[in-house]
């Protein structure tokens, strides 16, 4: 009788380990397996002490990316921003917010990311731009008839003297998607489009002018020598022609149950297909990554047909609840959408709008992806250790958000003072508590900021952040840290793991899910009660406690087990 426990693996430090990582990268469709790492620029390390993280900051700590064993960075928006939502709101595509550095640091952390076998993909947003963008600001400027009004979507109220909305849409932030603006002679004017907060208007992708704008931009930053991009809101951009109402305002959430007016339209997929054109021309595989919100998994891999995108996030698997027959639900659906396609599959369990996986899974199924309740913390952090091992056990590219390899909770309790997302502020729409899953990530396990940086962080970091730093984990068998550390290095090290479409199913007791792929074996026990199963061989790594017996090896509850039979 024997237990197993994850244990830590080796830290890649040598040079030998290096060029391991960086041979890695530059294999031949790297995307379709690839472990790729979310860097919130704000949250994640700041070099100036000014409370805010910088693209300096996440230089320095490239070698910590590398050596926890991710394939690729991608960098959430740093571009010129008023920062109204964050940087999501863009005044100049081709510039560097002060905030977060300058072009010649951008330049550097691409360079030092690649020489250490890392790929940066950048955030691009083309559905909408800041109020601060120059077009907008001439729109505003020059009046009604501006041919630069025609860029974005303006548009005469109704109603006797134009008071009301063009039509019935609801910002996703809250409110009325319109706003009204005031004209040169200090008149009430027209309205302009916005889904999101109004500081961000919406562009009018009919028009040439936009489309040649943003083939010009991918171009600068190829140039520049990033990777991909991940495309913010690639379900939105074309509208339905003629604005029409939406009649009833029960989809105006991300996930729908239909397409709507402003979303999934068609026509987005004709803008994919040039972009790609250009992306093909680059060497070096570089790629680009859908945020498309979709009613479907169907739907999502449209976004994915051989010429258009090279992956689109899998939100219907982050929304699954910690349930055996629900995720081999939403598994089945999604290897069966991609395969005709050709395009892998793509799991993610966190990211900067949800609430990390590690507080959503302790507390009761069904609260959705946005939860203001800390839950059962023991619970949570043993599901999601378990959630992440099933994760990578699967087909495909998996995500992974910054701190979640840590174990950290959201913050639940931030005082409304502090609070900064948009969201918030506006009442309805999304709950506007995305600020708890964006506190600066803890390195130390003391300082001003845990190591974030000398002058404090933006947003408040617990106490007790500390003793889920990446100081206080490093090198301690079982933490959450070394179980990420130790999943990666098996990753790559197994063929059968990330590669290929399907995954065989096993036999398993009600609540457990048990899949095959070659010599490789993952079961995961969603319950809450231990359980007996076949032991499948040597036991590569777990997230809980394993205990083999002559009749087969009882797994902890909540727990995944990664064997392997050669």
């Amino acid at each position: 009788m024997s237990q197993h426990s994850a244990a830590p693996a080796p830290t890649p430090t040598t040079d030998s380990a290096v060029a391991t990582v960086a041979t890695v990268a530059r294999r031949r469709d790297w995307w379709r397996d690839a472990v790729i790492y979310q860097v919130y620029p704000r949250s994640f390390a700041d070099s100036n002490g000014d409370g805010m993280g910088d693209l300096e900051g996440i230089r320095s700590r490239l070698p910590y990316l590398r050596d926890l064993g991710v394939d690729a960075v991608w960098l959430s928006p740093f571009y010129a921003s008023p920062q109204a939502d964050a940087g999501y709101d863009v005044a100049d595509y081709r510039a560097v917010d002060p905030m977060f550095g300058t072009l010649l640091d951008a330049d550097a952390l691409i360079r030092d990311a690649h020489a250490l076998g890392l790929r940066i993909i950048v955030d691009l947003v083309p559905n909408h731009s800041s109020d601060q963008h120059e077009w907008f600001k001439r729109a505003l400027a020059e009046g009604p008839g501006s041919p630069l009004r025609e860029r974005y979507h303006f548009r005469p109220g109704k109603g006797e003297n134009g008071e009301l909305p063009p039509n019935d849409w609801e910002s996703i932030f809250g409110g009325p998607a319109w706003t009204r603006v005031t004209e040169p002679d200090g008149t009430p004017g027209e309205w302009y489009l916005h889904l999101f907060a109004p500081e961000q208007p919406d562009f009018n992708w009919e028009h040439p002018a936009v489309g040649d704008e943003f083939r010009s931009i991918l171009r600068f930053w190829l140039d520049m020598g990033v990777d991909g991009f991940r495309i913010d809101v690639a379900h939105g951009m074309v509208k339905a022609e003629g604005l029409p109402d939406l009649g009833s305002h029960d989809e105006l959430r991300m996930l729908g149950n239909d397409v709507t007016p402003f979303f999934d339209q068609d026509g987005v997929h004709d803008i994919y297909r040039q972009w790609r054109l250009i992306l093909d021309e680059y060497s070096g595989e570089r790629i680009f990554v859908a945020e498309a919100w979709t009613p479907t998994v169907e739907r999502t891999a449209n976004y994915v047909r051989p010429d258009e995108l090279h992956q689109a996030f899998n939100f219907q698997y982050l929304a699954t609840h910690w349930d055996a027959a629900e995720l081999r639900e939403v598994v089945d659906r999604t290897l069966d959408s991609m395969r005709p396609v050709g395009a892998p599959a793509t799991w993610v369990l966190s990211n900067h709008d949800v609430t990390r996986h590690a507080t959503r899974f302790a507390n009761p199924a069904g609260l959705g992806t946005q939860i203001r309740e800390a839950g059962d913390r023991e619970l949570g952090l043993r599901r999601a250790r378990a959630a992440t091992l099933l994760m990578l056990a699967l087909p495909g590219s998996a995500y992974v958000y910054q701190g979640e390899e840590l174990g950290l909770p959201d913050v639940v309790d931030l005082p409304d003072e502090v609070r900064q997302d948009p969201a918030y502020f506006r009442g309805a729409g999304q709950d506007g508590y995305r600020d708890g899953c964006r506190v600066p990530i803890p390195w130390t396990r003391e300082g001003s900021s845990y190591g974030f940086g000398d002058g404090g962080s933006w947003l408040p970091q617990p106490a007790g952040w500390g003793e889920l730093s990446v100081e206080a984990q490093t090198g301690v068998p079982g933490s959450t840290l070394e179980l990420y550390r130790s999943a990666l290095a098996v990753r790559r090290e197994q063929a059968d793991l990330g590669a290929g479409d399907a995954v065989e199913w096993l036999t398993a007791p009600e609540g457990v899910l048990a899949f095959r792929r070659g010599d490789f074996v993952c079961v995961a026990n969603t319950t809450g009660s231990p359980v007996t199963v076949p032991a499948h061989g040597r036991v590569l790594i777990t997230s809980g406690e394993v205990e083999e017996t002559s009749g087969g090896a009882v797994v902890a509850a909540d727990t995944t087990v990664w064997w392997t039979t050669a």
